[in-house]
């Protein structure tokens, strides 16, 4: 029996292209088998921090490097999303302060596919995995349409 995770299914869920490819991201990240026993959604659950959750954490505070981890893992995902879409190879670059603010971008050829303004970092999550999906397709199918627009710069 399948618990039921923010209104889908847990196996509708983990069937989600973008949750998928952050699940294959995280599994490579396990190169000793320490989460062999972990569901995908296990693994993935530290990006679900509801609005309880989200009160609890100070307004301003550092991110730790876990989180920060989780946020390139994120991007990674989105990077190779938009690979396998276009066939343009996509480097992120994160630069961020110790208190959390930054930019992301991704970037394909000589042209930035997805600039993302980062803020409050250390709060980075999403209220249910709709949401946390919805929100990687919407970064994957604004870099599409970027490359799409722009093809001589992204095959520059």
């Amino acid at each position: 029996m399948s618990m039921a995770i923010a209104g889908l299914e847990e196996n509708s869920v983990a069937e989600l292209p973008f949750i998928k490819e952050l699940i294959k991201v995280w599994r490579a990240q396990d190169t000793h088998g320490a989460w062999e026993g972990k569901s995908d959604l296990e693994l993935l659950s530290p990006y679900i921090v509801d609005k309880e959750a989200r009160r609890a954490l100070p307004i301003i505070g550092d991110p730790d490097p876990e989180t920060i981890w989780r946020l390139e893992l994120f991007f990674n995902a989105v990077c190779l999303m938009i690979e396998r879409a276009t066939g343009v190879m996509i480097s992120p670059m994160l630069k961020m302060s110790h208190e959390g603010f930054g930019r992301m971008v991704l970037i394909g050829g000589r042209l930035i596919v997805v600039n993302k303004q980062l803020r409050d970092v250390h709060r980075f999550g999403f209220d249910s995995f709709e949401k946390f999906a919805a929100e990687g397709d919407k970064y994957v199918q604004a870099g599409v349409e970027m490359i799409e627009k722009f093809p001589a710069v992204a095959n520059y």
